[in-house]
Parts: structure tokens; sequence; C-alpha cells
């Protein structure tokens, strides 16, 4: 069966879309193919990989509490995860207290306004 439709993009609300957008540049990479104040999007090729909105009332989740749940996270692949998060942590992200993946192959930061990351390695 065909699918309905193609993934465009994932849009992430944030108070200042430049500043997050660039955070998430120097994570994973890509170009920012437009900006303006209200709408930034960070394209690898031709596919969006995210963009964000302005959201002059923006409440970032608390994870891990379950009130105001993660919403959604993104996770990325490193090679090493101690330097990946050093490097994280300069550009801003915060390791969380909790940390599920302690035993496994993943850890859990927040970007500079509170989404959720994780970075996962083989």
């Amino acid at each position: 069966m065909a699918p309905v439709a193609r993934m465009r993009a994932v849009v992430l609300d944030c108070p200042d879309p430049r500043a997050l957008a660039e955070f998430y540049q120097r994570l994973v990479g890509g170009e920012v193919t437009y900006a303006d104040d209200e709408w930034v999007n960070l394209r690898d090729g031709e596919q969006v990989i995210l963009s964000f909105q302005r959201n002059e009332q923006y409440q970032p989740p608390a994870w891990p509490d379950s009130e105001r749940g993660q919403q959604f996270h993104i996770d990325v692949t490193v090679d090493d995860a101690e330097q990946a998060e050093r490097e994280v942590l300069t550009l801003g992200a915060t390791r969380t207290d909790t940390q599920p993946g302690a035993d496994e192959n993943w850890r859990v930061y927040l970007d500079p306004v509170g989404h959720p990351f994780c970075l996962c390695w083989d």
C-alpha cells in the first residue's frame, strides 16, 4: 500500500527560532535554507531535518514529569559518547539527572529551551 503522505518536517516550538536552529545545526549539521523572525528551516539536501517556529508562550517539557511530559524527543547517533557529551554541553545542552538508559547505549539531554534529545551509540 502506498503511503498517504511524505514526511516534510518536524517542527519545534521555541522562543527564538534562529538560536535553536543554530544549536541543532551544530548538533546534526545541515543548512539553514529559510529564516525569518518567526520560522527557520534546517535542511539536509532536499529533506527538511527540523523547522523551528516562534511561540511566545512556549513552555518546555518537564521530563520526566508526566504532567508536561517530553512531548517528543530526538535521538542522534554518536561515535564517542564522552566527546559528544562535552560538545553538546558546550553548545548549551543540559544532561538530565534522570538517566533511564544508564545501563544501555544512550543518555538524555535537554536542548537550550528544554526539548529532550538522546545521544545514542552502538
